[in-house]
């Protein structure tokens, strides 16, 4: 295990961005709301991510919240078959900046915007259009933008799931074959050529770097793998997903073995907490979700928790 997280930190090293960033860019007395889909909700990378914070820097107070939502996409498109439609992330972001008024948001899509199908130019035109209306609003809020390139989508997690290019339908049931190297691959590529906008403060690579450590461990264990549907990665994908964020945000020293397990439960418990709080006091259109608490009231638990959380560091 000591090894495995050794070769994955050289593999980090050179694949997130930005490279030779001066100072991190998030920063302590920030605001910072993460955006994603069910792998974002899920939270296992953002607690990583808390943790650490609090390891490392335990004199300064990180404000992470994650606002992941399952299910959901930038560009709000749906397969046919779909139990409901997809809640598209432009329809509740206006009212989220307003509510929560965040420093830097860090939005994490395109698993989703795909749909699962082959390649298209009109799905990938409302991917692209739904970034650009995520990022616009984000800006005009004043909050600072971080976009996050997809997880990569593994087809050996679970063959049966996958379809020829010929089937009659895709989606989350029956995904086309090449979704990672023929859609995802091309999404991320386009997301990372948005470092270049004004109103984009960065861009991180996750998809090469967790696509290159599965690839790694699979020559030692061609049966390796982190996810059961090739979609939703274990806690060891949310490692390797927290690895390459924080390489990009400016952190270059995490090392999950040396996360505490009763820190990491503390954390998880205050994120939870807040993320069903404010997703329920913003709004969103994802049906099944789980209540959350009064804002007033999830903040005064969740402070508890974090004077907790602060004798554990």
């Amino acid at each position: 295990m000591f090894i495995r997280h050794i070769s994955f930190a050289m593999l980090m090293f050179a694949m997130a961005s930005p490279a030779g960033a001066s100072e991190p860019l998030i920063q302590p007395n920030q605001r910072i709301v993460f955006l994603g889909d069910s792998i974002t909700y899920a939270g296992g990378y953002i607690e990583q991510i808390d943790a650490y914070l609090a390891t490392k820097h335990p004199d300064r107070r990180y404000e992470l919240i994650n606002m992941g939502v399952p299910s959901e996409t930038a560009c709000g498109l749906s397969e046919p078959y779909h139990p409901f439609p997809r809640p598209d992330v432009n329809e509740r972001l206006g009212r989220l900046l307003a509510k929560m008024k965040p420093d830097v948001v860090i939005a994490c899509y395109g698993m989703n915007d795909g749909i699962y199908h082959p390649f298209a130019e009109k799905r990938f035109a409302t991917y692209k259009a739904g970034i650009d209306r995520m990022v616009a609003d984000c800006a005009k809020a004043g909050a600072k933008v971080i976009l996050v390139t997809p997880p990569p989508f593994d087809p050996k997690a679970n063959p049966s799931k996958l379809v020829e290019r010929d089937a009659k339908e895709f989606g989350y049931r029956g995904i086309y074959k090449n979704y990672d190297t023929e859609v995802l691959s091309v999404y991320a590529k386009w997301i990372m050529r948005q470092a270049q906008r004004e109103d984009v403060a960065a861009v991180v690579d996750v998809h090469t770097p967790v696509n290159a450590y599965l690839a790694a461990q699979r020559e030692k264990n061609p049966a390796f793998k982190m996810s059961g549907d090739g979609v939703h990665v274990n806690g060891e994908g949310h490692r390797a997903i927290a690895t390459a964020l924080l390489k990009g945000l400016g952190f270059d020293d995490f090392d999950s073995t040396k996360v505490d397990g009763n820190l990491i439960r503390l954390v998880r418990a205050r994120h939870r907490l807040l993320r069903d709080a404010w997703l329920s006091e913003v709004g969103h259109k994802r049906p099944g979700m789980k209540k959350g608490k009064p804002i007033v009231e999830a903040q005064q638990e969740a402070a508890e928790l974090t004077k907790r959380i602060a004798g554990k560091k």
